[in-house]
């Protein structure tokens, strides 16, 4: 059982697709694959929305492997739909009308890195791990962490965010630059490695977000940061999440530079014990890191540790050992896992979602989903990052269960309005792909979404490049 959608773009004619598919084989041999099992892997498949399958997937190796792609794509009215490592979380990489998955995978080179100005130059599909261990001899890590181990090219299609925000900000604010390729196959240069520039539109940030609707990402250039001389990772329970906010928010305010802060309620918590082998309190719990010099994060840990005995949390532990650190946190990067594990079963699943609201609601807007959640009967731990209000609910259904996918849909739908009603977005990170098409006039009215129809139908006018995300249909 899976989420129905309703915004399906009609398929291409089947002469058009065979054409296509003919052509394509001609230019890429092998490396164009029509197996079902390989098309479904390039369908959706961590979440209930239903999987949509591509017609073929070509295994890109260069820039010029995605222009001719698309150009034969173009030529025949075929649909084209980037995939990175399919870890995207609302339908971005399924295929509703069908069409040519391009799967950058194996366009994983790191082209340039510029130590002295903090930035390198890489292909779409490098993933997160693989460019931090390439830097780490010098000096240099890249720090957006959206926990599994993305492409960075995803991870500008879908403006991803994660643990580091909210010091180290999101892709919107690590992206330079961007060669895209359009409709007809050409390339658009977005910017250069200068970090600032007043030069005409702001092409860069259109594209990262767009979820692969306006064109693809082919190169990338992207900000890095020196790895801390010292970083230092604590943990902190509280009595309610209520106290948890409001530790946050004074820590925020009173300017102690915390690099991540993250909240896991006590369902959370008592799943991270029991997956992760900890014995945490089974209560509200922050988890915090702090980076910078030995004084610096000495300084952090205490005041903020002070800032929590007030707030009525206990004792604030805090290590430096890498160990440690790393125990602490592979715990929040396996949630998801734990959170699996409290019900298994093959007709278990576990969908995550996410809202953010202002810092100042994130206590009403958690506490008033627990209770959601006790009303409706439904098993679902919360994590958040907490800095910049952005909270995920892991919920746990049967998905053979009809009252309780139900239920289900209900609660994801509740959520979304409660965030909206407080100021808030329907998605802090994972994007609208699919699944959360039909809040966006909500939220941003109807004539934002009549100027991003009439962006797409600019720059994509063959309406080719992943039909059927993001703008609901007219």
């Amino acid at each position: 059982m899976g989420t129905t959608i309703t915004n399906n773009p009609p398929r291409p004619a089947p002469k058009a697709l065979a054409s296509a598919l003919e052509q394509l084989a001609a230019r890429f041999g092998n490396r164009l694959i029509t197996s079902q099992a390989v098309r479904e892997q390039h369908g959706h498949t961590t979440t209930w929305i239903v999987n949509q399958p591509p017609d073929g997937v070509v295994m890109a190796q260069e820039t010029a492997d995605i222009q001719d792609v698309v150009r034969i794509c173009a030529k025949n009215g075929v649909p084209v739909i980037a995939f990175g490592t399919g870890t995207s979380l609302e339908g971005q990489v399924n295929a509703p009308a069908g069409g040519i998955s391009i799967d950058l995978r194996d366009m994983n080179k790191v082209l340039a890195v510029h130590a002295e100005d903090l930035d390198c130059v890489i292909q779409p599909g490098v993933t997160r791990k693989a460019l931090n261990e390439h830097l780490r001899d010098q000096g240099l890590f890249f720090p957006i962490d959206p926990g599994a181990d993305a492409s960075l090219g995803g991870m500008a299609s879908t403006r991803a965010s994660g643990t580091n925000a909210v010091r180290y900000g999101t892709m919107r604010d690590s992206v330079l630059a961007l060669k895209v390729v359009r409709g007809d196959g050409e390339i658009i240069t977005t910017g250069t490695r200068a970090k600032k520039s007043s030069a005409g539109y702001d092409l860069t940030h259109l594209f990262i977000g767009a979820e692969g609707t306006l064109g693809i990402i082919s190169e990338l250039t992207i900000r890095l940061r020196g790895i801390p001389e010292t970083i230092a990772a604590g943990a902190v329970s509280f009595e309610t999440v209520q106290g948890a906010c409001q530790a946050v928010i004074l820590a925020i305010q009173t300017g102690i530079p915390v690099a991540r802060i993250e909240l896991l309620n006590a369902a959370q918590v008592k799943a991270c014990n029991a997956y992760s082998k900890l014995t945490l309190p089974e209560t509200p719990l922050l988890l915090m890191e702090f980076h910078g010099s030995e004084i610096e994060v000495a300084e952090q840990s205490k005041a903020f540790g002070e800032i929590a005995k007030d707030c009525g949390g206990g004792d604030f532990s805090w290590t430096t050992k890498p160990e440690d650190r790393t125990k602490l946190w592979q715990a929040r990067h396996d949630a998801y896992w734990s959170v699996k594990a409290l019900r298994p079963g093959d007709s278990i699943g576990v969908v995550a979602t996410d809202v953010c609201v202002p810092i100042s609601r994130l206590a009403d807007c958690v506490n008033e989903t627990e209770e959601d959640l006790k009303r409706l009967n439904l098993l679902s731990p919360i994590v958040g990052h907490v800095g910049d209000g952005n909270f995920h609910c892991s919920l746990v259904c049967d998905t053979n269960d009809a009252d309780e996918m139900a239920r289900g849909e209900e609660f994801m739908h509740r959520l979304v309005e409660r965030a909206q009603a407080m100021d808030g977005t329907c998605t802090g990170e994972h994007g609208i792909g699919q699944g959360k098409q039909k809040y966006l006039k909500a939220e941003l009215g109807p004539e934002a979404i009549d100027a991003m129809r009439a962006l797409k139908k600019a720059l994509d006018p063959l309406n080719i490049f992943n039909p059927g995300k993001i703008v609901p249909e007219a």
